[in-house]
């Protein structure tokens, strides 16, 4: 039981560390570009890349699992977030920025991508809650990403203040070595690796996941800036970014809570998605004076759907391994398509000055969002077919 409380606190650390180095950048973007001489397109990247990298690596992730084992491939992943994250206090230039971003996001990727089917092996009857938990902690390491990087930025600088991210993830490292469940306990390889290429739902799931994390990614790297722009402080925007996340934590507590009694997952994704909308027509519309309930209703509608997404994904097997597999293509391939919406972003403000133009193709994509979640029947009811196996 002692140990199971360890695994419990590890995977809430692990969460913890993979949204710090994304989130800790939006609030200090202003400063940076003007320290570093990094334009609009340049700075996207630094949210842009990271996702992209998350994708690779989560494709990348089988022959990652083959050699390290799911302990070592998570042990890898946040210390390749630790050392990405001090690579910014030591060297402050764009170029290291943009390596830095690489690095973190080869990290984040390899945790996203096997802790998810170690989960569905060590606690097989409540993964689906437990997944959602791990979501929310991974919400809250960017709120306080985006909460206390502009506060330590004040004294310490705006590169010292990203590497202070690099304390909590050795943190995470050395609690991961003392409570990683052993080789025999963690291995699901009683039945063949799902071959999610030849699944349609796959690609579907996956397509879901993309253009939901779109939403979040795009928040993370451009409401701050969008708030400063129109005459907040860095340390004001950074508060209300972390507010917003804040929100993302409760839903997704909630939510996660709920679960049990929804094995229908479409009444919640429909809620979910309603509120995420909602946030972006207020945002187009009235972002000063209906601050407050845009915040909560961006929060309740991201954080709901990062969660949802993911437990969606899940639910339609039963077997660690092939569910391994098929969030990890769902995730590689769902944040290659999120990368594409920073990108977007800082490719219209670049040209337009204004990111009114992304909201609004955000909440078009939150339709078809809309649309695709009909497609989601009950959990256990779609299978895929023997041919979908090596």
């Amino acid at each position: 039981m002692k140990r199971q409380a360890l695994l419990l606190l590890a995977i809430v650390l692990l969460g913890l560390n993979l949204r710090p180095a994304l989130a800790a950048i939006g609030p200090l973007l202003d400063r940076i570009q003007r320290d570093t001489g990094l334009d609009h397109v340049a700075a996207s990247l630094l949210t842009s890349v990271p996702v992209v990298i998350m994708g690779l690596g989560a494709l990348a992730c089988g022959p990652l699992r083959r050699r390290l084992g799911d302990n070592g491939g998570i042990l890898l992943g946040v210390l390749l977030i630790a050392f990405a994250s001090l690579l910014r206090g030591l060297l402050p230039a764009a170029s290291t920025l943009l390596v830095s971003a690489v690095l973190a996001g080869a990290g984040i990727a390899f945790v996203q991508a096997l802790l998810p089917g170690l989960i569905k092996s060590r606690f097989a009857a409540d993964s689906g809650r437990l997944i959602g938990f791990y979501s929310c902690a991974i919400m809250a390491g960017a709120a306080f990403g985006a909460a206390f990087t502009p506060w330590l930025a004040q004294s310490l600088g705006w590169a010292w203040a990203l590497a202070g991210w690099t304390l909590p993830a050795l943190l995470a490292a050395a609690v991961w070595r003392r409570a990683a469940p052993s080789a025999g306990a963690s291995a699901v390889a009683s039945a063949p690796p799902l071959v999610t290429w030849r699944w349609p739902q796959a690609w579907l799931l996956m397509s879901f996941f993309g253009i939901g994390t779109a939403g979040y990614t795009l928040v993370l790297a451009w409401l701050p800036p969008y708030y400063t722009a129109l005459g907040w402080s860095a340390q004001a925007s950074g508060l209300l970014l972390a507010a917003l996340t804040l929100c993302e934590v409760v839903a997704g507590l909630l939510l996660s809570s709920l679960l049990p009694r929804f094995p229908d997952r479409r009444p919640l994704l429909a809620a979910v998605l309603l509120s995420l909308l909602a946030g972006l027509i207020g945002l187009q519309l009235a972002p000063e004076t209906l601050v407050v309930p845009v915040a909560l209703l961006l929060g309740v509608g991201i954080g709901g759907l990062f969660p949802l997404s993911l437990v969606v994904a899940q639910d339609h097997l039963d077997d660690p391994r092939q569910t391994g597999d098929l969030l990890a293509f769902v995730q590689g391939g769902g944040y290659l398509i999120a990368a594409c919406a920073p990108l977007l972003a800082g490719l219209l403000r670049h040209y337009s000055t204004d990111l009114s133009l992304s909201w609004q193709l955000m909440a078009l994509a939150t339709l078809v969002l809309m649309v695709m979640a009909v497609r989601f029947s009950p959990p256990r009811q779609q299978r895929p077919l023997d041919a979908l196996t090596d």
